[in-house]
């Protein structure tokens, strides 16, 4: 097995988790620190809420959102239908990990592990800047609230 491609970035937000959480799950706010598609429902993201991405060689890549244990933890299971290795579902996620700091959150952020899927450095390389570009994007709308 190759070695841990795994992405772990964190950032010292100055606003208690709920402001934090509510940029994590709210599209309104997700659409401007991720991608969703233009009709994706504005209603809060929540366990079994799902993106889908049609590509352009006719697979799709998708994500699932697994674990939300609220102003905690948000797990959201990566999924590509066109990936010859099949890992089990949350093997290959995105974390987000809240821990309240008196009145400020540590946001951590874990994405991988890609050493699980054919070309995974391409997509741990792509994970490394969407995760430093997020976690700024994620303090400042968090901070605006």
């Amino acid at each position: 097995m190759s070695k841990e491609l795994t992405v772990r970035t964190e950032i010292l937000i100055d606003t208690p988790t709920a402001n934090v959480w509510e940029i994590l799950v709210n599209p309104k706010y997700v659409a401007e620190w991720d991608e969703l598609p233009e009709d994706y429902p504005q209603e809060r993201m929540t366990t079994g809420s799902k993106v889908v991405w049609d590509l352009p060689n006719g697979e799709q890549s998708i994500t699932k959102l697994i674990k939300a244990d609220e102003e905690n933890e948000l797990v959201i299971a990566l999924y590509g239908t066109g990936w010859e290795i099949k890992p089990n579902e949350g093997d290959v996620a995105y974390h987000y990990n809240l821990q309240a700091k008196g009145d400020k959150t540590l946001l951590k952020i874990i994405i991988g592990d890609f050493s699980l899927i054919k070309d995974g450095q391409m997509y741990y390389d792509a994970s490394v800047e969407f995760a430093n570009n997020s976690k700024t994007t994620i303090k400042e709308l968090a901070e605006s609230l």
